[in-house]
């Protein structure tokens, strides 16, 4: 396999006191879609922040083709959750942030919304869009720098259940274009076995320990790939396993740390 796009180490992150990540490592080749999926609180975020060079306290680095980071990179494309998009700024002039949409900037954000199936709104205001109308202006805006990869934290689960596939299928298209590689947050077995070449589940640490990745699955269904398919049940079964064993054996561990009730 060819050297990696991204290769992230985090020795350690803390919040207020507590380790949230240890010992974590992350590696994306070019090209690949990694989801990352695990319970509220696991560090899934924490680690896309790291990655994304918004979060620069922690113990580790961040490499991209073998360059250290030190704060966000035009070559990393972020999509939040929810679009963020600026309301006083028409739909180009959010797109082509910061920069003017004017000329150059003002052409490539036209193509970008013909490219995300939204021709004629570049002069709209967000307030005008639908909640899928805006997260497709989103992606738009992820893909202004020619970024060689996405980075998206649950970017489709504030949206209905037909919008969110029309986007699923959306980014599998730009992804797949452009030939870019895609680091994904989710809480969706389903999302995350549709979208990714490999998924990787995480768990919160036991006894105060950082929490980290626990377990890699490949995903080697052909392209393009159905929903709730039945050749992926075997797959869906191994991550409920992993995921219902991690969470059971977090919910003893915090159970022994209570103290009895004297008068129990």
């Amino acid at each position: 396999m060819s050297e990696p796009l991204l290769d992230v180490r985090v020795r350690a992150k803390r919040y207020d006191g507590r380790t949230v990540l240890a010992d974590t490592r992350l590696t994306i080749h070019p090209g690949e879609i990694v989801s990352l999926l695990g319970p509220s609180g696991c560090g899934k975020s924490t680690l896309l922040r790291i990655v994304a060079g918004l979060d620069r306290d922690f113990d580790g680095e961040v490499a991209l083709r073998g360059i250290r980071l030190d704060g966000p990179s035009p070559e990393l494309g972020v999509i939040f959750q929810e679009p963020r998009l600026l309301p006083w700024l028409d739909v180009a002039n959010n797109i082509s942030f910061p920069q003017r949409a004017r000329g150059e900037a003002a052409r490539q954000a036209a193509a970008l919304l013909d490219e995300v199936g939204l021709p004629g709104i570049k002069e709209s205001l967000p307030k005008a869009l639908s909640g899928g109308m805006a997260q497709r202006v989103a992606i738009a805006r992820g893909l202004f720098s020619r970024p060689c990869m996405l980075l998206l934290d649950e970017p489709f689960s504030a949206v209905d259940a037909i919008t969110r596939t029309r986007l699923q299928d959306l980014l599998l298209a730009v992804t797949r274009a452009h030939g870019m590689a895609a680091l994904i947050v989710t809480h969706d077995i389903d999302e995350a076995l549709l979208l990714s070449d490999r998924v990787l589940v995480m768990q919160a640490g036991e006894a105060g320990a950082g929490g980290g990745i626990v377990h890699e699955l490949l995903v080697t269904t052909t392209r393009p790939r159905e929903r709730h398919a039945a050749e992926d049940a075997p797959l869906r079964r191994v991550l409920l396993d992993r995921l219902a064993a991690r969470s059971d054996r977090a919910a003893t561990s915090a159970a022994r740390t209570v103290p009895a009730c004297p008068s129990c």
